[in-house]
């Protein structure tokens, strides 16, 4: 198996994995990965037998950021366009992952900082090991943040918790991260995948549903939406799975309770 910065993809069961294979860099993404990723979502966005993503990396450590050799690049003409190619290269594969139709579920073990803490964040779930650290990065490496970082930092933990990280470089634990509601739960590296699976389990047997929940809360929870038009913007959705299911599949069984939903 080659050495070279990749991204390994496989597709089993209605869930789709993506993984960052550039361990000597702590998975460092280098400009053919983010035209990998691009495939990725690209299959994931016309497969309709995909229900959920999982993203994770080779190695004991989810992303170290964009790849510094290229950032060094940059750095030497920021104006140029190649420069601009390059930059908006790294920020279109997380922007990508975030645009999916189907939950993703990102495992990070190690840590994740800079544009690998974007790649974690543009995933809807965010699992950790206990000791990961979540670094913005970016004042540190006195640059400053791209790719929508701070939008994000503050869409996951208000503005305390972003100004915190993006601007005073806090860093955060794993169990700092599910404390402050930053992560979805902080289990030991051997754990990280089974519990996503389980996660990915009901999405991934009814693709068509959890693509079309998946469209209504990114519709809801990302424009600020009133709860009456809400209200409107499932009813016609809710009808849609209601007539798919049929009034026969209420029917209930010998020996199983009814269900209020």
């Amino acid at each position: 198996m080659s050495d070279e910065p990749r991204v390994d993809v496989s597709v089993d069961n209605g869930i789709a994995r993506l993984t960052l294979n550039n361990p000597q860099r702590k998975n460092a993404i280098t400009l053919p990965m983010t035209e990998q990723i691009a495939e990725f979502c690209q299959m994931v966005e016309t497969d309709t037998s995909i229900g959920a993503v999982i993203i994770d990396s080779a190695g004991a450590y989810f992303c170290s950021g964009a790849d510094t050799r290229d950032l060094a690049a940059t750095s030497g003409a920021p104006a140029s366009p190649e420069a601009v190619a390059r930059t908006s290269a790294v920020y279109s594969s997380f922007v990508r992952v975030g645009m999916l139709p189907v939950p993703t579920i990102a495992l990070v073990e190690g840590g994740a900082v800079g544009a690998g803490l974007n790649m974690a964040m543009a995933a809807d779930i965010m699992l950790v090991t206990p000791d990961a650290v979540l670094d913005s990065g970016f004042l540190a490496r006195r640059i400053h943040p791209g790719g929508g970082h701070v939008r994000m930092l503050g869409r996951s933990m208000g503005y305390q918790q972003a100004v915190a990280m993006a601007v005073c470089g806090a860093a955060l634990s794993g169990e700092d991260a599910v404390a402050r509601g930053f992560a979805w739960a902080a289990v030991p590296a051997d754990e990280l995948l089974d519990t996503a699976l389980n996660l990915c389990r009901l999405p991934a047997a009814d693709p068509e549903l959890a693509r079309r929940i998946k469209q209504s809360a990114t519709i809801e929870l990302d424009t600020g939406m009133s709860w009456a038009a809400a209200v409107e913007v499932e009813r016609g959705v809710q009808m849609w799975s209601l007539g798919r299911k049929g009034s026969a599949a209420w029917e209930q069984k010998p020996g199983v309770a009814a269900t209020a939903r």
